[in-house]
């Protein structure tokens, strides 16, 4: 059996164990400025992704730091579905993919950036929309930018 050393790793997975250092969660500063929201509700916001998996992936959050599904209250659960399944109808109307990814990472082992604050992630994605270059490269090759995108899609989520 072949091995692969690592022992950098380890200090990943110890400060992993504790959730990380606290750097600042970058959903209560945006909503806290609000310049970059596309939508605010009375339980969640709505934020474009700043290293998006494709144009127009949004992130439907609470609007309290709440780091565990079961903290949220049933309005706030509510809420964050309703809004979650109304950004895949605005993203759809706005953008015209032929599909969607809708999903939550929990805990920093299962890809949660940001564990402290939970959020869905809306990805609209398209037929072709994935080739050689991040297998490769090691890149994603995204056809708009941020700001771009941010401005076709304002319109849509104010009428949300």
């Amino acid at each position: 059996m072949e091995r692969l050393w690592s022992p950098w790793r380890m200090a990943y997975i110890e400060d992993s164990q504790d959730g990380g250092k606290d750097e600042g969660c970058i959903f209560c500063g945006h909503l806290a400025d609000g310049d970059e929201v596309l939508y605010l509700g009375g339980h969640v916001f709505v934020i474009l992704n700043a290293f998006p998996y494709n144009s127009g992936h949004v992130m439907v959050a609470p609007r309290r730091h709440v780091g565990v599904v079961s903290a949220l209250g049933f309005d706030e659960r509510a809420e964050l579905l309703d809004v979650t399944f109304k950004s895949v109808d605005v993203l759809g109307e706005a953008l015209g993919p032929h599909g969607f990814n809708v999903g939550m990472n929990l805990g920093r082992v299962a890809g949660a950036g940001i564990p402290g604050h939970l959020h869905m992630h809306v990805v609209p994605r398209w037929g072709g929309d994935t080739n050689f270059m991040p297998v490769v490269g090691d890149t994603k090759v995204l056809p708009e930018m941020l700001q771009a995108t941010r401005a076709k899609l304002k319109p849509h989520f104010e009428n949300l």
